[in-house]
Order: C-alpha cells, then structure tokens, then sequence
C-alpha cells in the first residue's frame, strides 16, 4: 500500500492593481496549506495579479519574467516549507517582449517547470499571446505533474497529452465562469484520463465578470475528493497515485484500448474554413441540409430473445412517435440481441428485416444496437434503418472486458448523411475515448447517436452551490449535475443521444438522454431518463440558420475552430 500523498487547491479572491497584497495572501495561504501536511499546492490562475485586463499597455506595470521576484518569493517558501507550489501569473519574455499567461511549477530546489496558456479565453487576446512551450509532463518527488490553465481544459487534446506522457496529477488553475463548479469538464478530463485533478478556481466580481470557485481535489474516477465551494480558503485531500497510474476508466484500463491509427484527424483544422464551403468542396459530401427533428432515446433490459427484444422496441418506438412526436429513436447496445451470449445475426437477416418492419408501420427511424456476423466473424455494431431500408452500420471500435471474449473491433467510424443531418454512431465504451467523438465533430457530425452498456460511474448529482452565479445558471441541488455524454456533446458542439441499458442488478444504470451542443447554454437543451424504463424526446435544430455561413452552433463548432491542432500530432503517434 502506497503512502498517501495530501495536496491543497487554494481558492482567492485577487485585486486587480494590488499585487503585493496578492502575492502576501497567497504566501499566507500557502504557509497555512503546508502546516496542515500539504506537499502539493495549487493557486489560481493570474492569481497574483487579478485577470480582466482591458490590454498589454493596462498589465504592462505588472507582467514579470521567470524566473524574476515574485517566483523567487515563492521558491523560497517552497524550500523553506518542503514542498511543491503551482502559481498562476502574467509573464513576460525578455528576448521578445511578448506576454504570457502562465502557470509556474516550484518546488524546494526552485522552478521546476512553466507552462503558457494554449488556448486562449476571449479575454485573453487583447494583451498575451498563446504558449509556445507544449503540454509537457514534469517529473518531481510528489509524482508527475502537467500544468493546464483554464480555457486548456475545455479541448479534449491538452489533458489527454499529459495522460500519454503520464501525468499523475493535472493541476489546472483557472479563473472560471459561466456556470457551477466543480464544472463537468473538470470532472471529464480527470475521469477520462484516470488521473487526479487538482483544480484552482478564483472566486469573486472582478469588472462585471462573475467567477465560480468551487475548487476541488477530484479523483481517478471522477469522484470529488474535497471542495471549497466560495470565499478563500483551501480544499485538501490525501491522494492515492497508484490508483492513476493504474489508468481505469468504467473499470477499464483505456489507454492500451486507444486506437491511433482512426484518430488521424485530430491533427487537422477542419472548422478554420466556412463549414459550408469546406465540406462542399469538389461537390464530395457538403453538409445536408438539416432540419428541427424530435429525437427520442429509449432505455430498457433487453433478454436472450431476438422476437421478444423486437416486440419491445416496437412498443417503446410507438410510444415514441405517437406521445413525443419522435421521427428518431435510439435504443440501447445490442438491444436487438441482449448481451448475455449474444446469438449473432445479419445485417441482412430477419432480425434487422424487423427492425425495417417497425420503422415502417410507425414511420420513425431507429438506432439499435446487436451482436453481428459477417463471413464467421462477430461485431458489436448498431444500425440505422429508416421506413426506406438500412441507412448505415457501425462495428464498435473500442471493446470493453465484455467485448473481447467473442467480438472483433471495428475499423471504421460511422458518418452518415439522412434528412436528420449528418449523423455519427458510437457505441458504449466508444464514448470514454475523448478521441472519438472528436474525430466524428471533425467529420461535420451534427448528431452522434450512442446506443450504450456502460456501468461505472458517468454521471454525478450537485447538492447545490452558495456560489453567486448569473441568471439563469442554477445554484440548486441537481441529480444529473455531471454526465459524461453532456460534456461530450458540448465539447464538439453536437447533439447527442444516449440510449443505455437499464438493468440495476447488473450494474446498468440507464440515464440514458439528449444533449445539447452548447454546455454553457442555460437553460439547457437537453432531456434525461433519470430512472425507470421508457422514453424521453426533445428537439434538435440542424439547420445552418444563414444560407451563407452557419450561425447554428452545431454547424459553426465554436470550440472545433478554437482548437490549436499544430499541438496535437503526439496523439497520433
């Protein structure tokens, strides 16, 4: 058994013109942070400084080289203290002048390593410019450690660079905002790369701006192992870094489940042209039109009995299509052959003919999931047929524990086009690899469908926030406040549904839902199935809105084009 090792995220309120006061308060609460055991001590993001700078000439008085005074202050009580400290403040290079927002690594021997802001917030550009210096993972006695500040966090490639080189601890400082912490992303990034996260957030007004705090420890799985939920003050946690160096994700080691060779896109820029044009070019696949469509997700058991999992999905498609106006119904992983010894059929065998039978008596479409075989090989795949035939199939990519002992994988993702829009299909444990949802987005997927198996631990309740927030965000208790498949449509800007096996005794927990492709739109546009079987259904809109450029979010893919791909050529390799 491994020795605990306790670590501190600090929450502050700076001052913007005020930094001596700053950097004495967070000196302060470093000191109080090391008495009560920390060894790793994380502060926010320009903490020494305040953040809501107007431009270069307002922040020039305040901008420091590093190393220079206000590292050495802090190097200093690292060496007196034994201990290891993240700061986040303005920098300036002195052989180009240029500004900086960076996080700096200091532990007792001094600085151990600094990372620049990548991606920058909207903020940001009226006065730094973005980092230069990578993702990189350092090697230190309190375990490795990658550095990611704010707006990094939102794109799936930053946190999933430190995890390949293996990072134990993310420590991400932030000044976030726009919704209740410990924000979802957060909790993503830590869960899907099965490493902790320590995460700095500032708390306060600052220029009209409302930031969130809520600063947390959260663990391997996604569980949040301590919080401050506002004002100063530090959340401490003892960690345990072989639980991240083991790599689980739902109980599975992932990163040996990565595939590479199918994420060759991520390296490319697909959104920097009008999406209208790129897609259209040479006249190859442009983008559908698009339209408003009800989309259902249906959630229930299925048995070992081909004709009885059809007369269940025939009776929640009705339902569907007759009391949620559904024109799209997606059903769960292997719906059409139950999971258990799964007997395989078809593509063009008289399973799937019941399927074409049941979407064409209700005039619906269906996505369900079944065990296939082709030419004596087995798949775990899912179908899309319409009332005109079988659109499209998709061989699971990435198999879980219960996969392997009878499927192969897929080696191809599922794009489609239909009168929906574009299309995507994932199925179950396809959805743990950030990458895989990424690469459909870049494809121009409005919509990935997922019928899913998934146990483990996806989603997580809020008991509530005292945390000021700006209308409408909620404050309240929530039962759905973290779901994975949430962040993983708004993080490529789709619609998403969600279709899992409802099964309690086997650990199946259903939330099966529709999610919006904008995560920081409130209120929501989403619909979840918090318990019981049946069927939830809401609108989606894929339509561009403009005839010219895109003004729909899920056409336009705000943080598609925000990504900096010339960074991530390692995920590939």
């Amino acid at each position: 058994m491994t020795t605990p090792l306790k670590v501190a995220a600090v929450q502050f309120e700076p001052t913007m013109f005020e930094k001596e006061r700053n950097v004495a308060r967070l000196l302060e609460l470093v000191h109080e942070a090391a008495g009560a055991g920390a060894r790793l001590i994380v502060t926010p993001e320009m903490g020494t400084t305040g953040y809501c700078w107007f431009d270069r000439a307002e922040v020039a008085p305040f901008v420091e080289p590093i190393p220079g005074p206000t590292t050495d202050r802090f190097a200093a009580a690292a060496r007196a203290l034994g201990v290891h400290i993240v700061i986040g403040m303005p920098e300036v290079d002195p052989q180009t002048n240029l500004y900086y927002n960076a996080a700096v690594l200091i532990g007792p021997e001094g600085i151990v390593g600094t990372h620049r802001k990548t991606h920058p917030y909207i903020a940001e550009p009226k006065w730094a410019t973005p980092g230069d210096l990578g993702h990189k993972v350092f090697d230190t006695p309190v375990g490795r450690i990658a550095l990611l500040v704010c707006m990094d966090i939102h794109f799936v490639e930053t946190a999933r660079l430190a995890g390949l080189q293996g990072a134990d601890i993310i420590c991400h400082i932030s000044n976030w905002l726009a919704e209740r912490t410990p924000a979802p992303y957060w909790i993503t990034r830590a869960m899907e790369n099965g490493c902790y996260l320590i995460e700095s957030n500032r708390w306060g007004l600052e220029r009209t701006v409302q930031f969130s705090g809520g600063s947390c420890v959260i663990g391997p799985d996604g569980a949040i192992e301590a919080v401050i939920d506002s004002g100063d003050g530090i959340a401490l946690a003892d960690i345990d870094l072989e639980r991240a160096r083991a790599r689980r994700v739902l109980g599975e080691e992932v990163f040996a489940q990565r595939r590479p060779e199918l994420y060759m896109e991520l390296p490319i820029g697909t959104h920097a042209w009008n999406p209208l044009d790129f897609f259209g070019l040479y006249g190859h696949r442009p983008l559908p039109p698009g339209r408003r469509s009800r989309v259902a997700v249906a959630q229930f058991a299925p048995a070992g009995d081909v004709a009885a999992n059809l007369a269940r999905i025939e009776e929640l498609a009705a339902r569907a299509a007759r009391e949620e106006g559904a024109e799209l119904v997606v059903f769960p992983e292997r719906a059409l052959t139950g999971l258990d010894a799964p007997a395989a059929v078809l593509i063009d065998g008289e399973a799937v003919a019941g399927l074409l039978a049941i979407a064409a008596r209700h005039g619906v479409h269906l996505v369900a999931g079944l065990a296939e075989s082709e030419g004596g090989t087995l798949y775990n795949s899912a179908v899309l047929v319409g009332p005109q035939g079988v659109i499209g199939r998709y061989r699971k990519t990435h198999l879980d524990a219960t996969d392997h002992n009878w499927a192969t994988p897929g080696d191809d993702w599922g794009v489609f086009d239909t009168r929906f829009g574009r299309i995507g299909m994932l199925i179950g444990h396809d959805a743990a690899f950030p990458e895989a949802g990424r690469v459909q987005a870049l494809r121009g997927c409005d919509l990935i469908v997922c019928p899913a198996a998934l146990r483990g631990s996806f989603t997580a309740p809020h008991a509530g926030s005292q945390v000021a927030q700006n209308y409408p965000i909620p404050t309240g208790a929530d039962p759905h406040h973290w779901h994975l498949m949430r962040a993983r449509a708004g993080e490529n800007n789709v619609f998403l549904a969600f279709a899992n096996v409802l099964d309690e005794a086997a650990g199946y927990a259903g939330k099966s839902g529709v999610f919006g492709p904008d995560t920081f739109e409130f209120p929501r546009r989403e619909v979840i199935l918090g318990a019981g079987e049946g069927v939830v259904a809401t609108e989606i809109d894929t339509t561009n809105l403009d005839t010219r450029y895109p003004t729909n979010v899920v056409r336009r893919k705000d943080l598609v084009v925000m990504r900096l791909p010339h960074h991530y050529q390692p995920l590939v390799r």
